[in-house]
């Protein structure tokens, strides 16, 4: 029997942040063993090298405990080390060399979703960061010896992963084990002192571990989190993709962020989202981490599964480029709000304010203009994830546009065929076709499943909404399912949009705006983001500017806003403004605002006018919930 890959993973030093690794194979390539750390981690589209957090690195024949002769290892590239021939056994001779072991230090000092994190408190590890990889044997089965830290401080520490157990108990150290490197680095670890959970979602455990100091209603948490799971089950009418599920969720105090994999999630919120006990009304807090939650569980399915093809498989080593993520990440965002009206987590109100909050944010990204959702795909690995001062307007956000453009095509699709059919069905299908085959989706496949689905013709749709900067045709879209969709300018800087005004359109076209971003820093006001085509830009103003003060007035701390309240569009103000350490003055006349805050509302008047017909429309967009076959 093939002999696994092994792995030995030790929080050797938490206070200094350094995990120790070891890698033993038993039958490395006798021309010389490779191993590589990958350079980015799926979901998300960066190359982070990875390799860059390694402090030390040595290997030597035998395993990780018993330790033989060192060997030389040479570095290749910036994450590839190789084991020397002569070090192992001569090429010529066809003796067997025997197993050889690498380790390494790992340094942990990343609390996000996508790295690595280890201090006194907890620790917590993608597999991506920490786990060579055995070149030409990738395919080999894996065991992972998970050790607890040294220390009385620690003997209460558990254990929290998706990956399978091997010689371990239940939320101990202990071995696990995956079929391959690519499962392996599949399952996060998370270990430490964390409130555990569980329930059952249409038969399968799922299991919540909650990490971070934190007062959360448990019970309210876990119940709502079963809703959101077993809509998303009864949507693609099968049974749950995998036996066990596992939330991975870390409380800060100020934190977002979530990355999917194939059995579980790992979660980063703030401590305040979560629901505590007496709370009767959910907050906004609240409504947006359940968003979180039924984003990264639809990606079970959407990404997951039902993959690029340029993803299948994974190139760990380079970028992969596809001009899909508007639909693995752009319809994921559609149907997690969705998924939580339709499981009555959200009021319709609701659903339609985050809607309008979407609308908005899109209208006020003048990189709208420049890219298209499919070019935002494809350069998601030097734009998206690279944003500076000039991305507002560069480009557009493949989820926010990407949701939207969603939207556009299941009510396009819903009003073509009087509600028959739906993008609820173009997902089923692309479940059936790829998700449980494994084939890839083709760059041109959304599309074609659509059109074969729907029996429509969407190449006219999927050119204007996806692959060309076009406006989306939101407002008559949505007004085909009797819903209105409003626009008004901004009450403030802080307006996000979602609601109607209480003021009047004068009061709100009255105030000036700048064209420019920015915050407060004591007695500064620094611009993050200059505009196109704003007041600020033709003044000269640039990103990095720190206005001091407006007609000789100090900006405090109440920033622009308050001292532009009193002005009027078309005034002229003079600016002073620190631009590095030189002082520098800038005359901006004053914008009228622009329509751009959106809002929605049920149309009474259509519905009067149509009757029925929307009203059925809308009722089967919000309300039906997939049934579950019989």
């Amino acid at each position: 029997m093939t002999e696994p890959i092994r792995y030995r993973i030790i929080p050797k030093s938490p206070e200094a942040h350094l995990f120790e690794v070891s890698c033993t194979v038993a039958d490395p390539n006798p021309e010389g063993q490779c191993f590589a750390l990958p350079a980015w981690i799926p979901g998300s589209y960066l190359v982070r090298d990875f390799a860059r957090h390694i402090v030390s690195i040595r290997a030597h024949r035998g395993t990780a405990a018993r330790a033989g002769a060192a060997l030389p290892l040479k570095r290749i590239d910036k994450h590839t080390w190789c084991a020397q021939s002569s070090g192992v056994a001569p090429a010529a001779s066809g003796a067997k060399s025997g197993p050889i072991t690498v380790t390494c230090e790992v340094y942990a000092w990343d609390l996000s979703v996508r790295a690595a994190h280890l201090d006194a408190t907890h620790g917590f590890f993608n597999g991506t960061s920490v786990f060579l990889r055995v070149a030409g044997r990738e395919d080999r089965r894996c065991e992972v010896e998970i050790v607890r830290p040294a220390g009385a401080t620690y003997r209460r520490w558990e254990v929290a992963t998706s990956m399978p157990r091997r010689r371990a108990p239940a939320w101990s150290f202990g071995l696990y084990g995956a079929d391959d490197y690519d499962e392996l680095i599949d399952h996060p670890v998370e270990m430490g002192t964390f409130t555990r959970g569980t329930f059952t979602a249409r038969g399968a455990p799922h299991d919540v571990a909650v990490t971070g100091r934190h007062r959360a209603d448990m019970p309210r948490l876990l119940r709502d989190m079963k809703t959101v799971c077993e809509q998303h089950i009864d949507f693609f009418r099968t049974p749950a993709p995998m036996k066990r599920y596992l939330f991975l969720v870390t409380a800060v105090g100020e934190g977002y962020g979530g990355l999917e994999h194939r059995a579980s999630t790992a979660l980063l919120c703030s401590r305040n989202d979560l629901p505590h006990v007496g709370m009767k009304q959910s907050t906004d807090g609240y409504r947006t981490l359940l968003g979180l939650i039924s984003h990264e569980y639809f990606h079970t399915w959407n990404v997951k599964r039902i993959k690029p093809a340029a993803f299948t498989p994974y190139d760990l080593n380079r970028e992969n480029y596809t001009t899909l993520l508007w639909a693995f990440e752009g319809i994921t965002s559609y149907y997690d709000d969705l998924a939580l009206v339709r499981s009555g987590l959200l009021t319709h109100g609701q659903y339609f304010e985050a809607i309008g909050r979407s609308v908005t944010q899109l209208l006020r990204t003048p990189g709208r203009r420049k890219q298209s959702v499919s070019d935002s795909s494809f350069d998601a690995w030097t734009k998206y994830y690279r944003q500076d001062e000039n991305s507002p307007n560069a480009i557009v956000s493949y989820y926010g546009k990407g949701s939207l453009a969603a939207l556009c095509l299941d009510l396009h699709i819903r009003e073509r065929t009087a509600g028959r059919r739906s993008l609820d069905d173009v997902m089923r299908a692309l479940w059936r076709r790829h998700g449980l085959t494994g084939a890839g989706v083709t760059e041109d496949g959304v599309e074609r499943v659509a059109e074969a689905v729907t029996g429509l013709r969407l190449g006219r749709q999927f050119a204007a909404w996806l692959r060309s900067t076009a406006e989306l045709p939101l407002k008559a879209l949505l007004a085909t399912h009797g819903i209105a969709l409003g626009l008004r300018p901004a009450e403030s800087a802080a307006d996000k949009g979602g609601r109607k005004s209480s003021r009047d359109g004068a009061a709100l076209r009255a105030r000036p705006v700048l064209g420019a971003r920015g915050k407060a820093f004591g007695g500064e006001y620094k611009l993050t983001h200059v505009l196109a085509g704003g007041a600020a830009e033709e003044a000269g103003l640039a990103a990095g500017d720190a206005v001091i003060a407006v007609d000789g007035v100090r900006a405090g701390a109440g920033g622009l806003d308050a001292l532009l309240a009193t002005r009027r569009p078309g005034e002229r103000v003079e600016l002073h403004a620190f631009r590095r350490d030189e002082l520098m003055t800038f005359r901006v006349t004053l914008r009228a605002p622009e329509a751009d805050t959106a809002y929605l509302a049920v149309d009474a008047a259509a519905d009067a006018v149509r009757g029925s017909v929307t009203r059925r429309l809308r009722e089967r967009w919000l309300k039906t919930a997939a049934r579950r076959p019989a």
